[in-house]
């Protein structure tokens, strides 16, 4: 199977500063996205270090792993990557006043053949569309989807809360973080985005895969994203990762389902 992806960052229209980031590496088809939070460049600081850390050495262990390597022990290499990044942020941190209480959000996703592997922590998202439907395939750590959860709210009425922005966990904020992950079959003709909150708050689900089918290239489906999310108010930094399946064996020849973890 063909894996294409594709980047894009841009500050908004009520930020000068960008505080999000994100790398590709087409070699091993990963992506990696980041959302950072805190005083000063702190932020900036935080998800520049979570992406060019994860990016350089994951990308580097899957080129040395090459297909030889089992889904589990991936699964292990992305968790040891995101846990020393998340060391290298709480360590300068603590050691600059500067940068007291930075951290980030975070997806990373690395595709094998016909599986992907997907982990995030924070609110920032991950999105596949198939046939038309657009699915949310991570669930956000924040404050807002546990009193969805709850029953306090209703997704409707999360659309107007004031807690948007508040999330219950991130990279680089304590000494430890848990990378939440799940594995998903890949078929030819999937579409996968990773996204900042930037887009996902200005723009509902029924745009999102509206804007994702009307390009034909994933430069320009990136930029109608963020277009899409400026005129809706561009009230954040806009951050996106396009991946599209192509080729590969025909979903009727597969038997098995994919196994998912939490």
């Amino acid at each position: 199977m063909t894996i294409e992806l594709f980047a894009a960052v841009d500050p908004g229209r009520a930020r000068s500063n960008n505080e999000d980031s994100v790398a590709t590496d087409d070699a091993v088809s990963l992506g990696v996205l980041a959302d950072g939070m805190g005083g000063y460049n702190a932020g900036e600081v935080a998800s520049n270090m979570a992406t060019s850390f994860i990016h350089t050495e994951l990308g580097r262990w899957l080129r040395e792993a090459s297909v030889q390597a089992t889904d589990a022990e991936v699964r292990r290499a992305m968790d040891i990557c995101v846990d020393n990044a998340n060391r290298a942020i709480f360590n300068a941190a603590n050691s600059n006043p500067q940068y007291a209480g930075m951290g980030t959000t975070l997806v990373v996703a690395v595709f094998r053949e016909n599986r992907l592997l997907v982990g995030h922590v924070g609110d920032s998202r991950a999105y596949r569309l198939r046939g038309g439907r657009l699915q949310q395939i991570t669930r956000d750590h924040s404050l807002l989807q546990e009193q969805i959860d709850a029953g306090l709210i209703t997704p409707e009425q999360a659309a107007f809360s004031a807690n948007k922005n508040l999330v219950t966990r991130a990279v680089g904020v304590e000494d430890t973080v848990l990378l939440e992950t799940h594995q998903h079959e890949v078929l030819p003709g999937d579409m996968y985005l990773l996204c900042s909150d930037g887009l996902s708050d200005m723009l509902d689900d029924a745009s999102i895969a509206q804007l994702l089918q009307a390009h034909e290239s994933l430069d320009q489906t990136a930029r109608a994203l963020i277009d899409g999310a400026n005129d809706a108010g561009g009230k954040d930094n806009i951050s996106v990762i396009l991946v599209r399946a192509s080729g590969g064996a025909s979903p009727s020849s597969r038997s098995w389902w994919p196994f998912r973890r939490t």
